[in-house]
């Protein structure tokens, strides 16, 4: 196993600068499938080898260092959503530079508050952010230069800015691999509980994640086409990029989620293996049954970065034509990377326990549940989560005392509450925050109803202004709630307040697509959530729910 995971790192670090070379080396012809023409070059098409993204991340790095980006410098990476933002991230890291990526999804007060963390680097943009999402930001006192990856500065910005293209034809550098305990890449995390904080990734630490993973990655090696569909900014597609390309599998990359465009590019790409954000999987399960069987090829469903409903769970792998399908259950976080897994088949998907994660990862995550004074819980006692292990990220930049405030001798307080069975199985209740006192679980009881009402896209319990539960519902193609159907579903959980049905995309989200609760109550708390009218002659919600 250490000679396979070699192929893919150096020694015992992860470099993602690597990723398409060390690839291309196994075999520089495997295919790489775009859903969209890259934006720094829409000519090239949406078809390549990994030899030849291998080529361009090359190119790519020589434009960077002629515009004097030296190694441990920090160039954020901030502009329009698509795979381009990946090549960059490699190229920054191929020569020694360190990528500190920003989800397209951020707006630009809060991606300006970030800048100011990172003492002057670099901004890797593109025209339409600059004049866009930063068009009110003063990047002057943030950031040293902005280099532009596609399109022209606009006018009148007094920041220093350089365009790649103006670097065309570059000569190549060399790799440059920084010590293995150095800062290589900054991402940030989800942001549900407010600002997000920058975790500093090492290549040691990153190489300790991706261990596991290709473990589990190892018997759909070269057999099948893996199809991503997730944020370019989190170290997860790294980790998958290179789980996947150095096993030789052919890669279906898609920018768009909408399941529209996603029934057309599987049903002409036909992968065996799908990852998205659980909450995209949600909107798929309409693929189902969509023209095309597009996910009848699929053999595993991977997702790592929150707990399925089991309703979801149940739909994909019944749209799967395979003898035996899995769906593939990582339970993680930024700052630890996949602490728990489990896998499900058709059968065992039937009784799933939604709140059950899985075993935390023998041989690489030692986890405990503790009470608020520190104090280990016996088996089956809900307490805070801690975490020992070797995969956790260096600190948050710029808030060491916040990063070292959850260590407690060595044990990381993840934020979640759970408890552990006496056969070592993660069952996870809520994250800390979001705690309400009469309810035993507010994830359960949404696991509940998500199950009870397929017309749900979404449900989220938060606490109201007086610490009541308010479920707050939406429904696909905003359909009314059932009165009769919403009483009968709620009648044997806690008493909660009138139920609010509102726009799905009201609703405050993540870069990962996560609900952003505590934005979720502000915007409840000052009355700003926009309720969906019944249609005329329809059916109104019920405000009244719980027994």
């Amino acid at each position: 196993m250490h000679a396979l995971v070699d192929r893919v790192t150096r020694g015992n670090g992860f470099y993602i600068g690597e990723i398409f070379h060390a690839a291309a080396r196994r075999d520089a012809t495997t295919r790489v499938t775009l859903d969209r023409p890259l934006h720094w070059a829409p000519e090239r098409g949406c078809d390549f080898t990994v030899g030849q993204l291998a080529d361009q991340i090359d190119e790519l790095a020589a434009r960077l260092w002629a515009a004097g980006v030296r190694p441990t410098e920090r160039v954020v990476l901030y502009k329009s959503d698509n795979f381009d933002i990946a090549l960059l991230a490699c190229a920054t890291a191929r020569i020694g530079a360190v990528p500190v990526l920003l989800s397209p999804a951020l707006d630009g007060a809060i991606s300006g508050v970030l800048l100011g963390r990172l003492d002057q680097p670099w901004l890797l943009t593109d025209a339409v952010t600059l004049s866009g999402a930063l068009h009110d930001t003063d990047l002057t006192a943030v950031v040293r230069t902005v280099l532009l990856s596609a399109g022209r500065a606009p006018a009148g910005r007094a920041v220093n800015t350089v365009t790649l293209a103006s670097h065309t034809g570059a000569p190549r550098r060399d790799p440059v691999f920084l010590h293995p305990r150095q800062p290589s890449l900054i991402t940030h995390s989800s942001g549900t509980t407010g600002i997000p904080k920058l975790a500093v990734h090492c290549p040691e630490t990153g190489w300790h994640r991706l261990v596991p993973q290709r473990i589990v990655s190892w018997p759909i090696r070269e057999r099948e086409t893996a199809a991503l569909c997730m944020t370019f900014v989190h170290s997860r597609f790294y980790q998958a990029l290179a789980m996947f390309l150095g096993h030789g599998n052919p890669l279906v990359i898609a920018v768009d989620p909408e399941p529209a465009a996603i029934a057309t590019l599987f049903t002409r790409t036909r992968p065996g293996y799908v990852e998205t954000h659980p909450n995209t999987y949600i909107d798929w399960e309409e693929l189902a049954d969509a023209p095309g069987a597009p996910l009848s090829t699929v053999r595993v469903f991977g997702a790592t970065f929150d707990a399925m409903h089991p309703r979801t769970i149940q739909r994909l792998l019944a749209a799967s034509h395979r003898k035996r399908p899995l769906f593939v259950q990582f339970y993680g976080q930024s700052e630890i990377g996949p602490m728990a897994g489990r896998w499900y088949t058709r059968r065992t998907a039937r009784t799933a326990d939604g709140r059950c994660v899985g075993l935390p990862l023998p041989g690489f995550i030692s986890m405990r549940v503790v009470d608020s004074a520190g104090r280990r819980l016996r088996a089956g006692r809900t307490g805070h989560l801690e975490v020992r292990s070797r995969t956790r990220i260096l600190t948050y930049l710029g808030e060491d005392e916040r990063f070292d405030s959850q260590l407690h001798d060595g044990w990381w307080r993840v934020g979640d509450m759970g408890h552990l069975t006496r056969w070592g199985l993660l069952h996870l209740m809520d994250r800390e925050v979001d705690r309400i006192d009469t309810m035993d679980s507010n994830l359960a009881a949404e696991d509940l109803l998500m199950g009870r009402l397929e017309e749900l896209r979404e449900v989220v319990i938060v606490a109201g202004p007086a610490g009541e539960p308010v479920p707050v519902v939406a429904t696909r193609a905003e359909s009314p709630l059932d009165t009769h159907r919403w009483q009968q579903a709620t009648a044997d959980l806690p008493p909660m307040a009138p139920v609010l049905h509102v726009h799905y995309d009201d609703l405050p989200r993540t870069s990962t697509r996560k609900i952003q609760r505590p934005e979720l109550v502000r915007l409840l708390h000052q009355d700003r959530l926009r309720p969906v009218a019944a249609p005329h002659g329809g059916t109104a919600p019920d405000q009244t729910a719980g027994a």
